[in-house]
């Protein structure tokens, strides 16, 4: 019996590692920069919204994204693997894994101009893969993989009782966010908008304030997660709120 009970566990183990290996990407080839210092500070804030980020759950570990790949920020959320390849002198052995929270712009001369596929890192990230930080731009394979966080998926709320504004964060699984849906204690399901990142709006439902507010959260490969009552019927603008997780 015990063997048997050894058995399932590894047969479940190869399960398990298999369905990882299922669920990352493939690899492509980019760029790769740095922006900011080892704190990260230049790295706060972002086009995806989330502000300060070690706030929200993702630290130094981030990066910008080029146009091809930022998506009009769609893939704001969305976790990357990322490994130099330009040669023993300026790479380090092994990768790192980075989420993406903002936007590398185009510009007259930029790497991120379209049609290349860019990263734009954190130094610590950067670091993680090359040797040194004056390496300049170095070529790099990435691919997508899920996304581990800890806790559950975070809501923020901002604006008012006419224009309901969401910030998505913390996002397991997938990490990009494709769709989401409210529903009031006293009402349906009610499709939000993209405001821009991972920031969603609800325009004109002044009813939802004094509801307790339930999320449906559909992220890009198709998955969903109900998290129901997240937000208490007393919910405040400013406040955030947690519950479910992929």
């Amino acid at each position: 019996m015990a063997m048997t009970a050894i058995s399932v566990v590894v047969v479940m183990s190869f399960a398990l590692m298999a369905m990882a290996v299922m669920a990352q990407g493939p690899w492509d080839t980019a760029e790769a920069t740095f922006y900011g210092d080892m704190s990260g500070n230049a790295t706060m804030g972002g086009t995806c919204g989330y502000g300060n980020l070690f706030e929200h759950g993702y630290g130094l570990a981030n990066t910008a994204l080029s146009t091809v790949l930022f998506n009009d920020g769609e893939m704001c959320g969305a976790c990357f693997e990322l490994k130099c390849v330009a040669g023993p002198d300026r790479c380090k052995e092994g990768s790192t894994i980075v989420t993406a929270t903002s936007f590398c712009p185009p510009a007259p001369v930029s790497l991120c101009n379209p049609p290349q596929k860019h990263f734009d890192l954190s130094m610590a990230m950067y670091m993680n893969i090359a040797k040194a930080n004056n390496s300049g731009s170095i070529p790099v394979q990435f691919r997508r993989v899920p996304c581990v966080r800890e806790g559950d998926i975070g809501f923020e709320f901002r604006g008012n009782p006419f224009w309901i504004s969401v910030l998505v964060y913390n996002v397991a699984g997938s990490g990009d966010v494709a769709n989401l849906s409210v529903r009031g204690s006293n009402t349906t399901w009610v499709p939000m908008t993209r405001s821009w990142g991972q920031r969603w709006q609800l325009s004109f439902r002044p009813e939802m304030v004094g509801q307790s507010l339930s999320f449906n959260v559909t992220t890009g490969d198709g998955n969903t997660v109900e998290s129901v009552d997240v937000a208490p019927a007393n919910w405040q603008f400013g406040q955030r709120y947690t519950g479910g997780q992929f």
